[in-house]
């Protein structure tokens, strides 16, 4: 066999190549929308023999196919059914209360996500980690029946571990527990917490790969970055908050960094309990039924504030959900746009989105950290500053520790929240949940919160990024080129 091998390797060589490469050719020309994508994943595949199919097979294959899935409306029945569909948001409500063109947002999402607008909803802003873990706690110690909990960081530290005993204790106290933690934000501590909380008698899984043994191929670039957890159907956290106590000003000092999380209540959270319960279905195989999982029904009125719609994205069925959110919001806002993120790396689309809208006489104001935890995208960010700049946007560097929270207000009507970050990762390859939340008072009580940062904030201009030396711009476009992978 050796022999034959030695003789015949480059005869083998070459049809292993001719394959290989056109399996992943058509692969690339059969399920590529974006013509530059696909002309890239081809040159690369045609140049680079073998190892090119292999680095699309590991890096270019951005969909999960997720079939047999059932959302948990679809098995609710009867009375409950009915119940929850009497708080679906009308046209006409809309109509009357925001205006036609957040009917039109309301139609946009109708077509384009999974779940209803609903009404009857609360949230509350949970500022900054310590108030954040602080509710999620006291809210696992009052839990009766069920809690899910899924997260794409669940550090082994100080509050990991609190979270870990509050755990433990639930089911202690025969709740039904599950943990879902993605497979590459578990590697972020070492040794992962994954066997601390099996030692407390928690089920917990990883989505999308092992620990141990490696991600699951051909989706190894494929995360969860949502982060929800529902207790007793009743009550859901959702936001930007990871389970680490980097965002612990108690724990860390001066050198926290802020988040900002959310808790609600009303119809929308049995949307979210059907996002992370999928995801459970789809790592565990294990479907959540029973009266433990029961969600439940809402006390409020339909047809009362806060109208909410969780909004689920990611690489199945749901791909780029977010941006098709994001780009209906710029087209329809009128006076003003303000977007907190900390990791901003828009594409084409949606930069032409905001240089439309801020020539309409819309006020665009994105702000991003002054120092950042991930410096290779802050630079890659700042390759793309000066197109934003020439669009008439404006964009703020704001001081302080560093901010991860992802917080939008269209008008000061609309407002989207949740673990989406404006970027190729986000919006393309993870697994993300937000909120929309069309509520007046809410948005205002967002808007001022940036008002405030915008008040310790430094403006970037076009002059002083193009002032910097020619070697750090150049360094900063080679990381820009590599911007969907960071």
């Amino acid at each position: 066999m050796f022999q034959l091998l030695s003789a015949y390797w480059p005869h083998i060589f070459f049809v292993l190549s001719i394959v290989m490469g056109a399996t992943a050719a058509i692969h690339v020309a059969m399920t590529k929308e974006e013509v530059r994508s696909a002309v890239g994943w081809v040159g690369i595949i045609i140049l680079s023999p073998i190892i090119g199919a292999v680095l699309y097979l590991l890096a270019g294959v951005n969909r999960i196919r997720r079939t047999a899935l059932g959302t948990q409306r679809s098995r609710l029945r009867g009375t409950m059914l009915e119940h929850l569909e009497a708080y679906d948001a009308t046209d006409q409500l809309i109509l009357s209360f925001f205006g036609r063109r957040f009917c039109s947002m309301k139609t946009l999402g109708d077509r384009v996500t999974r779940h209803h607008l609903t009404t009857g909803n609360t949230i509350d802003i949970l500022d900054g980690g310590d108030a954040a873990y602080s509710a999620m706690l006291e809210a696992i110690g009052k839990a009766r029946r069920s809690l899910i909990l899924e997260t794409y960081i669940f550090d082994r530290d100080r509050i990991g571990r609190r979270f870990v005993d509050a755990l433990s204790a639930a089911v202690a106290r025969g709740v039904e527990v599950r943990v879902l933690i993605d497979a590459v934000g578990a590697r972020y501590s070492v040794p992962s917490v994954l066997g601390m909380l099996r030692d407390g008698g928690i089920t917990v899984d990883v989505f999308n790969g092992n620990v141990i043994m490696g991600l699951r191929l051909p989706y190894a670039n494929l995360r969860t970055h949502r982060k929800i957890m529902v207790v007793d159907g009743e009550i859901a956290f959702t936001g930007g908050m990871n389970i680490r106590e980097a965002f612990s000003e108690e724990i860390t000092g001066r050198d926290y960094a802020i988040d900002t999380h959310f808790r609600v209540t009303g119809p929308v959270v049995a949307d979210l309990f059907a996002i992370t319960m999928e995801d459970w279905q789809f790592a565990s195989g294990e479907i959540l039924e029973g009266p433990a999982w029961h969600v439940t029904l809402p006390t409020s009125e339909p047809g009362q504030p806060v109208l909410m719609r969780a909004v689920g994205s990611g690489p199945d069925r749901s791909v780029e959900t977010n941006h098709k959110m994001l780009m209906g919001a710029f087209s329809v806002a009128r006076s003003s746009i303000r977007i907190v993120s900390p990791y901003f790396l828009p594409d084409r689309e949606l930069i032409s989105a905001l240089a439309t809208a801020a020539r309409r006489g819309v006020e665009v104001d994105i702000i991003v950290p002054e120092s950042n935890n991930l410096t290779l995208v802050d630079r890659a960010m700042t390759a793309q500053f000066d197109q934003i700049l020439k669009g008439d946007c404006r964009i703020w560097r704001a001081s302080g520790p560093f901010n991860h929270s992802k917080l939008m207000v269209i008008d000061g009507r609309w407002a989207y929240v949740g673990s989406s970050n404006i970027d190729p990762r986000s919006l393309r390859l993870n697994f993300e949940v937000d909120l929309e939340v069309l509520d007046s008072a809410f948005a205002e009580t967002l808007e001022a919160r940036i008002e405030k940062s915008l008040g310790a904030a430094e403006r970037v201009t076009l002059h002083d990024l193009r002032a910097r030396p020619f070697l750090v711009r150049l360094f900063e476009r080679v990381l820009w080129l590599g911007s969907p992978y960071l």
